[in-house]
């Protein structure tokens, strides 16, 4: 698979802090390995004092003298002239000097010179092993940065190619290719960021095709009665019968008020699509907040029954909102129905419903998926014959959406509709 660039960067940014690390500690070392190199110097004080012993003695006894003090004291001394060291040193051998002591190192050997005072005679302590950095520890710590090396690189590899996939993602979006979709993650780091661009982008989607969608219906809704009207101006101005004038001019009056009512519902739906209102939840009685909106259509002809299965059992709602989804319910029951609604409070585990239905056409199966867009209306019975635009369901799923719960329609028993509004009994807070 082809590794991207952010991959070989952050890899070889890491493994380049690895390295500049290991050389500061090889800079430290050679400081200590200095350091070490010249403590030898405290063997001065014991050479000078070696060389102030063979000069109060004759010179054939230095040989013995120097032999004697290397068996003593265990280290390895000899006396040599300065033509016999002088042949036995190799020219790029370093040197430390402190006064007449001279210490030559060559790799991981180390001699001491300390010339005999008044002679040519050299007391020569070593060769003795230099101070080395142990091979095991070296070793190790080759095998730690290698093992991190190769940690790095399986666990930065997924890493780096989820974030490519994700860039590319958001790029192929940023193009308006709005059905795009970031692959599955393959690091745990980045699958909560991928996870969260897919959902925005889903979001987004279904934004723009609302848009898409809403401005095409608005066009269409505003074209009907803007034509209707143009035609009847034309008309007007063609005739000077004044019954087909008052006509022409009630139509045009009845496609203004039409006008108004779709822009007016256009902004509420607006409002709600938008912005989410302050909701104010309390405990309030379900069958109250039912027989008050029944006690609204009492001048209809329309049988409205209620049946209560839950008792007065108080629920957390916004009064008001659900007293509007509930309303536009009741008033498409009376528009669509054949004369009888029934108003059925129930509890389905830890939801409460109310199902609005009447004895209508019902709804046809394919319309019941689209039911609750915006601008949605049926092909048969449920159509512009009866009014509506096809805003007042979408509203309702707005405002069970705040409630937590959902807007649904079933098909009833009386052969019509069953419109349900469910929501928990209690509100928790997002």
């Amino acid at each position: 698979m082809k590794l991207g660039r952010s991959f070989f960067s952050l890899y070889f940014l890491i493994i380049s802090i690895f390295i500049i690390f290991s050389w500061l500690l090889d800079e430290v070392w050679s400081s200590y390995l200095e350091q070490d190199i010249e403590s030898y110097t405290g063997y001065k004080t014991m050479l000078l004092a070696l060389s102030n012993y063979l000069d109060k003695h004759p010179k054939n006894e230095w040989q013995d003298i120097i032999s004697g003090a290397a068996e003593q004291w265990q280290l390895p001394l000899k006396l040599m002239s300065e033509q016999q060291m002088r042949d036995s040193l190799h020219q790029d051998r370093d040197v430390i000097s402190e006064n007449n002591t001279h210490i030559y190192y060559d790799n991981d050997a180390v001699e001491i010179h300390h010339p005999v005072s008044n002679s040519s005679a050299v007391i020569v302590l070593g060769p003795a092993k230099m101070p080395t950095r142990p091979r095991m520890e070296a070793l190790i710590r080759v095998v730690l940065l290698a093992s991190l090396a190769c940690l790095l690189f399986f666990w930065l590899r997924p890493l780096s190619r989820d974030l490519d996939q994700l860039r590319k993602t958001a790029i192929e979006f940023g193009q308006e290719s709005f059905d795009v979709v970031a692959p599955k993650a393959r690091s745990t780091m980045t699958e909560p960021m991928v996870t969260a661009f897919n959902t925005m982008a889903s979001r987004i989607k279904r934004l723009i095709d609302a848009h898409k969608e809403l401005s095409t219906a608005v066009a269409h809704e505003l074209r009907t009665p803007l034509a209707r009207s143009k035609f009847a101006l034309q008309m007007l101005a063609c005739t000077d019968d004044k019954a087909r004038q008052e006509k022409y001019r009630t139509a045009i009056s009845k496609d203004i008020c039409e006008l108004e009512q779709l822009i007016s519902e256009m902004l509420i739906y607006a409002s709600f699509d938008n912005d989410k209102p302050e909701l104010t939840f309390s405990e309030e009685s379900l069958v109250e907040i039912v027989n008050k909106q029944v006690s609204n259509y009492q001048q209809f002809e329309q049988k409205i029954t209620v049946n209560n299965l839950i008792g007065n059992i108080t629920v957390d709602v916004d009064r008001h909102f659900i007293s509007r989804a509930l309303n536009n319910y009741i008033s498409n029951a009376i528009k669509y129905g054949n004369g009888e609604i029934s108003i059925t409070i129930m509890q389905e585990k830890e939801y409460c419903q109310i199902r609005v239905s009447d004895n209508g056409d019902g709804v046809c199966d394919d319309f019941k998926r689209t039911i609750f867009d915006a601008f949605s209306r049926g092909d048969t019975s449920r159509n512009r014959e009866t009014g509506g635009f096809g805003l007042g369901l979408a509203i309702v799923c707005r405002i069970m959406e705040w409630h937590g719960g959902s807007a649904s329609v079933i098909d009833c028993e009386q052969g019509g509709a069953s419109f349900i509004l469910s929501w928990p009994i209690k509100h928790v807070a997002v």
